[in-house]
């Protein structure tokens, strides 16, 4: 079922994939990555967990971040902290529903870095957290300045930055990323937590991973050899078993 979620004025679209009609059951908020979307098409990695999850009896809400796939907004607009309330808007509407037992986030890239935030904010709601390939190093980029291999000056950042496979990036978005508390916030989560990093991830180091394990209590991280930043490689099944079978317990 496709939805349309509203934030500030922004549509946000979204489809809610549910294992049968007023059927009680936990439910997964799916949050894409920096450039992505909900990849709604057959064999893609969200809709291959989409569908094994629903068939396992669990409900399934993806959506566009602002300014990505088919949601209001402009690119260059988009940063940590408004997909932090585009998420949060979508936490509104899923506990607004009658029919759902549990919440619980997924999140990829950026996305886990989004949804790491929102858990531990909303560490009383989720019930639990499972990232993949948690973009952190995102600040750590930021205070260097870089971004996907396009360089400038973190002490004086430009209004936009042309990023690469992305496109045009506001400058706020880096500044922003400069000071995010990422782990401090993500740590107020205490429930179940799973972080999944690939060894062969070119992107986004596995020590974002690993200091979620670190920092969060109760956080399982698993490290795949053969794994890179999109989940894809030798691996890939294996990581996305362990997701399938962690969200849904």
């Amino acid at each position: 079922m496709e939805l349309s979620i509203t934030r500030d004025g922004l549509r946000l679209h979204a489809l809610l994939e549910c294992p049968g009609h007023d059927r009680l059951c936990p439910i997964v908020i799916l949050c894409h990555g920096f450039g992505g979307s909900m990849d709604a098409y057959p064999g893609s990695l969200y809709q291959r967990i989409a569908e094994r999850l629903v068939a396992r009896g669990v409900a399934v809400l993806r959506f566009d971040f602002n300014g990505h796939g088919r949601s209001d907004g402009e690119f260059s607009h988009m940063d940590v902290l408004n997909e932090i309330e585009d998420l949060i808007a979508v936490l509104r509407y899923v506990r607004s529903r009658t029919d759902v037992t549990a919440i619980r986030l997924l999140g990829q890239s950026q996305g886990g870095v989004v949804a790491g935030m929102v858990a531990g904010l909303y560490h009383d709601v989720i019930d639990r957290l499972a990232l993949l390939a948690p973009a952190a190093t995102l600040k750590d980029d930021a205070l260097a300045g870089t971004c996907m291999g396009r360089s400038y000056d973190p002490d004086h950042i430009p209004d936009i930055v042309k990023v690469p496979g992305a496109g045009e990036v506001g400058g706020h978005y880096f500044r922003i990323a400069q000071v995010l508390p990422i782990y401090e916030t993500t740590a107020r989560f205490t429930g179940p937590a799973l972080a999944i990093h690939g060894l062969a991830d070119d992107i986004v180091d596995s020590k974002a991973s690993r200091r979620y394990g670190e920092m969060m209590p109760n956080c399982a991280v698993s490290l795949y050899p053969r794994l890179d930043h999109g989940i894809n490689g030798a691996d890939g099944d294996k990581a996305v078993d362990e997701v399938i079978d962690f969200l849904s317990v």
